[in-house]
């Protein structure tokens, strides 16, 4: 016999409510029930449906072996005009087919986009740089420079304004867009917010990062390689650019992705949280391989060749409760590691440290408050080989740096010990657990500097 409606809504009513109960049953005093079946509510970004589809939208450069795209282009304007459309969209995919794009500008990621390569077939690389003085003075609150000559700056162009600040000394940087021109007279996207007098030596170059975001979430980068032309182009500060610069962003996964020859960083991200970079290659960089900025809690570094840069992980100020695991950090210039202020409760564990120019791993001493060491950290199962020159070291303690531990990790020179040395720990250091090491090779095995 059919049941009637109104007692099979009764039914599955009282179903969803004897479930409910059971679920508010099990939360403990102060919780708040479990979100289960979520549906998409209008302002809320927390609790969304596992959607089966997402827009997908691919970009070629139109040439023959690249494919048929739904936008074809050689320039920065065709990958920002696809991201730009999926973000419209609520998020998606940003497909990019073989080929090399030669921007002009960065690619500003939006939020809930993938940017998704095909692998080494797909670069991103850059013009040469060009610098050139300013010819007008331009105060803080304008929007307009003038420069001696136009050069080859074009209206779209990425720009960095430089100038020498008068009070302290220090560089001002400032990054912008061109937008509009008349001559040797151009309109930035944004006001200036510093004085670009001509007695501060003002300028402005064509640099930029190759991607770059503010304020976004939830991004993914795959499968792509970034060359930065470092031959053709000036540097450009770690903290203002990098192949990959980020700043104020959470969730970010950055995958197999190469990072090559920008005169800079090679992936840079500052005041950023839950940074995952896995399987990538930074390499032959001018300046840091990665570079967790500061202020950014709970990067991830797993399983990354950071090979040929000055420093291969810089854990710069306030990093905390991150995890570099599984890279290969070879060949370095000055640190394979670089760990300081304020860089606390992090975890280095498994590592391939080798050929580093100076020291393997560095705990800095940035003595510039009461406490701004890196204290709590973990250096454990690593193996960190042949670092330096005569008087390399392998690890190296300094300043007040305390209450850390070196569990289990193999240091080895193969080259003749010299003045080399195993582990150094600074006079003024705090505790140090000192573990399951393995030291050979070296003319000191530990050179601990505390008093008795």
């Amino acid at each position: 016999m059919p049941v009637p409606a109104s007692t099979r809504r009764g039914f599955l009513a009282a179903g969803a409510g004897l479930l409910a109960s059971g679920l508010l049953n099990r939360t403990r005093a102060g919780e708040r029930p479990p979100v289960v079946n979520p549906r998409a509510t209008d302002g809320d970004d927390r609790h969304e449906p596992a959607w089966d589809e997402r827009l997908t939208l691919t970009v070629g450069t139109g040439k023959s072996g690249s494919g048929k795209a739904d936008l074809t282009g050689e320039d920065d304007r065709v990958l920002q005009a696809a991201v730009d459309y999926v973000a419209r969209l609520g998020g998606g995919t940003v497909q990019i087919s073989p080929g090399t794009f030669t921007l002009r500008n960065a690619v500003h990621l939006a939020s809930k986009v993938r940017l998704l390569g095909s692998g080494p077939e797909t670069i991103l690389t850059r013009h040469d740089s060009e610098t050139i003085p300013l010819a007008e003075d331009s105060d803080w609150y304008d929007q307009e420079i003038t420069l001696k000559q136009p050069g080859q700056f074009r209206v779209g162009d990425g720009i960095v304004l430089q100038a020498t600040n008068p009070s302290t000394g220090s560089v001002e940087v400032i990054k912008r867009t061109l937008v509009a021109r008349s001559g040797n007279r151009f309109k930035l996207n944004d006001g200036i917010r510093k004085n670009l007098w001509l007695s501060a030596s003002s300028t402005c170059s064509s640099l930029f990062p190759l991607l770059t975001s503010h304020r976004t979430a939830d991004v993914v980068l795959e499968n792509l390689v970034l060359d930065g032309n470092r031959e053709g182009t000036a540097n450009l500060n770690g903290n203002y650019g990098g192949a990959i610069f980020l700043e104020d962003c959470n969730r970010y996964t950055i995958r197999g992705v190469e990072a090559r020859n920008y005169n800079g960083d090679g992936i840079s991200f500052q005041i950023c949280h839950d940074v995952v970079v896995e399987n990538c290659h930074s390499h032959d960089n001018a300046d840091l391989g990665v570079h967790p900025g500061s202020g950014s809690q709970r990067p991830r570094l797993l399983n990354n060749r950071l090979e040929r840069n000055t420093i291969g992980i810089f854990w710069c100020w306030g990093v905390k409760f991150g995890l570099a695991e599984g890279n290969r950090i070879t060949g370095n210039r000055n640190y394979g590691i670089s760990i300081g202020h304020n860089d606390t409760d992090n975890i280095m564990r498994n590592n391939d440290v080798a050929d580093s120019g100076k020291v393997g791993v560095l705990f800095r001493d940035d003595a510039r408050g009461k406490d701004f060491w890196a204290n709590r950290n973990l250096l454990e199962n690593n193996r960190i080989h042949n670092s330096g020159g005569a008087d390399g070291v392998a690890i190296d303690v300094q300043g007040r740096t305390r209450d850390i531990r070196l569990i289990g990790n193999d240091l080895r020179e193969t080259r003749m010990p010299m003045q080399r040395v195993g582990i150094r720990i600074a006079e003024t250091a705090g505790k140090v657990e000192l573990d399951g090491n393995s030291i050979d090779g070296f003319a000191t095995s530990i050179a601990d500097q505390r008093p008795s």
